[in-house]
């Protein structure tokens, strides 16, 4: 890896292209194991200068619209009053729906622009996805209107409001304006859920919603926020994904160049591309310890035990930030170190006992347990975001399928309304054709790499006939050119987003196939698949059982054989 180049492939690109699909995905599996997504290090650079602006700009942003702090030189007089922690939250939550933090730039797959977000949400006749159409009231269609626009503005300026009152440093924000901007958020998201959870709204929405009770419940209800959030990201890990998980990450890690570590996280390198030893340990390591110390600083209150817990869980989310996992939740983890030692470290000493209004225990019940048990239950009826399955290798996914003879791909370039290009055109401002186009199936290597990345690629050969007439393309990269954002949630690019692509398109039969695999279910071992195509409508449907994901390999050894149970769709073979 250079610092302004990527890493070059390690085989000659005219003799890779040539070979079959699963034959090109072991090369770029082989060689991600060891090196990683491969970016130059001006990608790192950039995401860096991007943390020193978001810390430093919230810094001056707090200090000098907060009446009594002093001004920046005094922060070590202001930081830890309540109001402070009150304007991060809204400082991270406006940073994030703007699309300056998780999901942005090359490393989520944009590369022109590095943003989405407030450039798609401001703009009418963009792609909306509502959540329940059918269910609630004027929300129905796939086109953004003024209206949207308007209701996204009032979520900026009520957000922008807050974070510049002059509220007093020793007091709190003021609740009508925080409930005005939850209203906006909310009736934003019953019109276009990809805005809405993009404010993160089980972290930072839930911080404000614990805002609008009595200066005396905050705290120690902000200190039940943060270990919910800790307890559901712990309890998704329980599962046989989670290692897969760790070992891709790792070997993308930029800090660490040995080669020789990296394939100590496999089986058997290069031959055996499934999870070693290590790789496990290192995984549920981590999940032991997002179990224990917040505990241990929740219940050790004033004790050297808790001091020692709040020191680990630092570590524990700087070491995060370290690893730049895709998606690039960097911004949360520098919000969950501020309030470990904002909660826990200042005020670790005040009693639990403060949480003694029924509204806010059932508030905290509700947000904190109650809607992450159901999207643990019912991973289709809950984004994983709400559900707090973060990190944990248990995603819904897809893999959109382009035929190339008809040139399917570009036309959904030049008919849907959208801000960036596709891809692969990102790409070509900078790499040649071929390049850019190596640089796209190295994402399937990281997908193939995690263990339901396995059936996905696999169903591939259940949705079309030749494979190799076709462009797969992650519905990440989908999701982020036609709505704007993405962030490792399936459901932004499953068969709503292939409605409003067909809404523009009027792709033919055969023209544009869709496989979309949802998450696991806590307590069943097997996943949902379904095939799609963009003019017919849903072709295939069935289980895939999750002891055949973790058994194959990334490149299926490559046989496209892989067993599943069909229960229902018109079409039980490819017809494309």
């Amino acid at each position: 890896m250079g610092f302004l180049q990527p890493s070059p492939p390690p085989f000659d690109l005219d003799e890779w292209r040539a070979k079959p699909y699963l034959a090109r995905l072991k090369a770029n599996v082989q060689e991600w194991a060891v090196n990683g997504f491969g970016a130059p290090g001006i990608v790192y650079a950039l995401y860096a200068v991007k943390l020193i602006v978001f810390v430093a700009g919230a810094a001056i942003v707090i200090s000098t619209t907060t009446r009594g702090t002093g001004g920046l030189g005094h922060i070590g007089s202001w930081w830890t009053m309540p109001v402070v922690f009150q304007k991060v939250a809204v400082w991270t939550l406006l940073w994030e729906i703007i699309g300056l933090g998780s999901g942005s730039m090359p490393l989520t797959g944009r590369f022109s622009p590095m943003i989405g977000g407030i450039l798609y949400w401001l703009r009418p006749r963009t792609v909306r996805l509502p959540p329940w159409p059918d269910k609630v009231p004027l929300t129905e269609g796939y086109r953004r209107s003024r209206a949207d626009v308007l209701l996204y503005s009032g979520v900026l300026a009520s957000a922008t409001y807050l974070l510049v009152s002059r509220s007093p440093a020793s007091g709190r924000l003021q609740q009508l304006p925080i409930a005005i901007l939850l209203g906006f958020l909310v009736v934003l998201g019953l019109r276009d859920k990809v805005p809405f959870l993009a404010a993160r709204p089980e972290i930072y929405g839930f911080v404000l919603v614990v805002s609008l009770f009595p200066l005396r419940n905050m705290v120690a209800a902000w200190q039940f926020v943060m270990f919910f959030i800790w307890w559901g990201a712990a309890t998704s890990k329980l599962n046989r994904h989670f290692p897969f998980v760790t070992s891709v990450m790792l070997s993308n890690t930029p800090w660490n160049r040995s080669k020789r570590f990296k394939a100590k996280l496999y089986r058997n390198y290069p031959d055996d591309i499934r999870p070693s030893r290590l790789a496990a340990l290192a995984a549920h390591g981590g999940t032991v310890v997002e179990y224990s110390l917040p505990l241990i600083m929740l219940l050790a209150r004033g004790t050297t035990a808790q001091t020692l817990a709040i020191a680990g869980m630092v570590l524990f989310h700087v070491h995060i930030v370290s690893a730049f996992p895709l998606g690039v939740p960097l911004e949360w983890n520098l919000f969950m170190i501020f309030g470990i030692v904002f909660v826990f470290g200042h005020y670790g000493f005040v009693p639990l006992s403060g949480v003694d209004d029924p509204l806010l225990i059932a508030v905290l019940a509700t947000i904190g347990v109650v809607i992450p048990v159901i999207g643990n239950l019912f991973p289709e009826k809950v984004s994983f975001l709400l559900s707090m399955r973060y990190y944990a290798g248990n995603w819904a996914s897809s893999m959109w399928l382009f035929r190339k003879d008809t040139k399917a791909e570009e036309k959904l370039d030049t008919r849907v309304y959208k801000v960036a290009r596709i891809a692969l055109e990102q790409l070509s401002t900078t790499y040649d054709p071929q390049m850019a186009e190596y640089v796209l199936e190295r994402g399937h290597a990281f997908r193939a790499m995690h263990s339901h990345g396995r059936a996905l690629i696999a169903l591939m050969a259940r949705a079309v006939i030749h494979v190799d007439d076709y462009d797969g393309r992650d519905g990440e990269t989908i999701a982020g050119i036609v709505a704007g954002w993405n962030f490792g949630d399936g459901h932004f690019h499953d068969h709503r987003l292939l409605a409003a692509v067909q809404e523009q398109c009027g792709f033919i039969e055969g023209e544009l196939r869709v496989i979309t695999l949802e998450s696991q279910p806590i307590h069943i071992p097997r996943q949902r698949y379904r095939i799609y195509d963009a003019a017919s409508g849903l072709l295939e449907e069935g289980w895939v059982e999750v002891a055949e994901m973790v058994r194959r390999g990334p490149w299926l050894e490559e046989s496209w054989s892989f067993p599943v149970e069909v229960t229902g769709g018109r079409s039980r073979a490819p017809v494309a």
